[in-house]
């Protein structure tokens, strides 16, 4: 490739990776602002050196590069890493990315995110691979090689051991897969996609989801068995001694609803 298409790839790239940026982070307000007070544009364009190298046999001008860029911008990134484009590394002081990582077109990794191994051996491959627009939260911890899928999310804090399909949300400790619906992100409920800041919506908890599903199921068997017993009444000879009872008393036929689903889900998040 001649100088001068290498130099056109290059700022082209670069003006991608500023465009992400707008885009994504509401408080970027100008393209010189992005350019000059963004570390993680700063880590993306020192890493492209680095991996140039590293990919080129020279091994420790990469780790030196690579070095130099966590010093200046809180971000390591191994050279030997492979990052797509457009990539956001919003804020992220701390961010970890190991050696044989790879993270597809559109990601974006919030801060204190580790894309780690958990193999001591060379040569194989011992970090995850992200797909295209996954969203990684602040503090995530993704750890062996294994796949994220196409626009999946990671909640903050999350620990993922294992791999995650398209579209799902991964959370908890460790994590806890949430599928796609429609083979879209987990939280989408309109016919366009949206991006979800720190990858997480109160959709996404698999605890939160349990617990409405079992207070809703309570519900329906509050209703059926006060229904059932206002059959009986109706039946029973002893109807009018029955209806002077006061409706939910212990002990007797609760011929009304007692159950507050709608108190109890307004507790859990709903």
């Amino acid at each position: 490739m001649r100088r001068t298409d290498r130099l056109w790839v290059m700022f082209s790239r670069l003006r991608s990776d500023i465009q992400c940026i707008l885009d994504r982070d509401p408080a970027a307000r100008s393209t010189w602002e992005v350019l000059t007070c963004y570390p993680g544009l700063h880590a993306l364009v020192l890493h492209r050196r680095a991996h140039w190298c590293w990919t080129h046999g020279l091994k420790w001008t990469g780790r030196f590069i690579s070095h130099l860029a966590r010093w200046a911008t809180g971000i390591e990134i191994h050279p030997g890493a492979v990052i797509g484009e457009r990539v956001f590394f919003d804020h992220a002081m701390g961010v970890v990315v190991g050696e044989t990582a790879e993270i597809g077109d559109g990601c974006t990794i919030y801060q204190g995110v580790t894309l780690g191994g958990t193999s001591l051996y060379k040569g194989v491959k011992r970090h995850p691979t992200l797909g295209k627009d996954v969203v990684v939260s602040a503090g995530a911890k993704v750890l062996g090689g294994f796949l994220v899928g196409d626009g999946a999310k990671i909640g903050s804090n999350a620990v993922v051991i294992k791999p995650v399909p398209p579209g799902a949300t991964a959370v908890g400790i460790p994590a806890r897969i949430i599928p796609s619906r429609t083979g879209e992100s987990a939280d989408v409920t309109h016919s366009e996609p949206k991006f979800t800041a720190y990858g997480i919506t109160q959709e996404d908890d698999p605890v939160s989801q349990a617990l409405r599903g079992l207070i809703d199921s309570a519900s329906g068997q509050d209703h059926q068995i006060a229904l059932l017993w206002k059959a009986i009444e109706t039946l029973s000879a002893n109807r009018t001694s029955a209806e002077s009872a006061p409706d939910c008393m212990p002990g007797d036929a609760a011929r009304s609803e007692c159950f507050e689903a709608e108190r109890l889900n307004q507790l859990v998040g709903k």
